[in-house]
């Protein structure tokens, strides 16, 4: 399935090099068995999000490799995709950006012409993609202009779309500059939270291993959110089915708003694409399906895969990227 990538330091700029690259299960290592896309996102010194995406793996992307290894922010999201709708683009790769935030999703919503009803002509403006993630993200946005608070306009969103449409899994990072919100709605797909005070940090000690032979950098305490543990820290925790996560700087809060869905997907609902990107098991007679053959089937329903290189919307955000990086 699809994976995600948080980490908040409170305000401190560091790297998410040991996370992203060197960890045990880190993301790049996990973008092998998720090879639709990668992409990172952070905050500029102005509070600004940044993104790096691409339709390719992050396993053989170096534009992944050079912003994980050199951007420095206190607020971090990432994403590998395991295509479920929507051809193999740029603009189909997260992490997606609206109205100075960041998104990533990893999950299936079906009836996406009811989800686009919510939208006004405004909202779909905000939409350049072709995923169910994108127009949940526009709705969230949408819901947190209404209600003038992330955390009412997320309860009150996903509320609705557990309500009334068809969902195999919600689950989702959110971040602004110094805050982060985690869901995992409902038990479908895992979510993992490492805290300060069960050891969470954004990186190792320089000498030990997997510390990316960064030496300059100290580890500094980091809330790190991952949809499986990234390493053997015996602090990993598991968000429970139902739980909002919110992060300010350091400071974490669980919520639990969410009623269970009325209506659920369950494997049988799933199509083939929609399964192997969620981890499950197809229905007989697809067993045999590897993932190359997955990969093939995403590519011919979709077409042709687009060029890697970044878009020209794209470009002008990676210009910024010099002045966060630190020798």
């Amino acid at each position: 399935m699809c994976r995600l990538f948080g980490m908040s330091t409170g305000g401190t700029r560091a790297r998410a090099a040991h996370w992203l690259m060197d960890a045990p299960r880190s993301l790049r290592a996990q973008s092998h068995r998720m090879p639709h896309g990668a992409g990172l996102g952070w905050f500029s010194l102005g509070h600004e999000p940044v993104r790096d995406r691409a339709p390719l793996a992050a396993f053989e992307n170096p534009d992944f490799a050079l912003h994980a290894r050199n951007v420095v922010s206190q607020t971090f999201v990432s994403h590998v995709r395991d295509a479920s709708v929507g051809g193999l683009t740029v603009h189909n790769c997260h992490p997606f950006v609206m109205n100075d935030r960041l998104f990533a999703h990893n999950g299936v919503i079906q009836e996406w012409s009811t989800l686009r009803s919510w939208l006004t002509e405004i909202d779909r403006a905000l939409v350049a993609g072709e995923t169910d993630s994108e127009l949940m993200f526009a709705y969230l946005t949408a819901e947190i202009r209404r209600q003038g608070d992330t955390t009412r306009g997320i309860v009150e969103a996903l509320g609705r779309i557990g309500a009334e449409l068809p969902v195999f899994s919600l689950n989702f990072l959110m971040a602004e500059a110094g805050r982060m919100w985690a869901a995992r709605y409902p038990e479908s797909n895992e979510l993992w939270v490492l805290s300060p005070r069960d050891g969470g940090l954004s990186g190792v000690e320089p000498g030990q291993a997997g510390s990316g032979g960064v030496a300059a950098d100290r580890p500094v305490p980091a809330v790190v959110i991952a949809s499986e543990p990234m390493d053997d820290h015996a602090g990993w925790r598991p968000l429970a089915p139902g739980e909002l996560l919110v992060v300010d700087g350091l400071e974490e809060t669980s919520l639990f708003p969410f009623p269970p869905l009325r209506r659920p997907l369950t494997r049988a609902d799933l199509s083939l694409r929609e399964a192997a990107s969620q981890g499950v098991a197809p229905l007989s007679g697809a067993e045999d399906a590897t993932g190359r053959q997955v990969t093939e089937l995403v590519a011919a329903s979709c077409g042709p895969e687009a060029p890697t290189e970044i878009g020209e919307e794209f470009a002008g955000a990676v210009e910024e990227v010099p002045a966060d990086l630190q020798a």
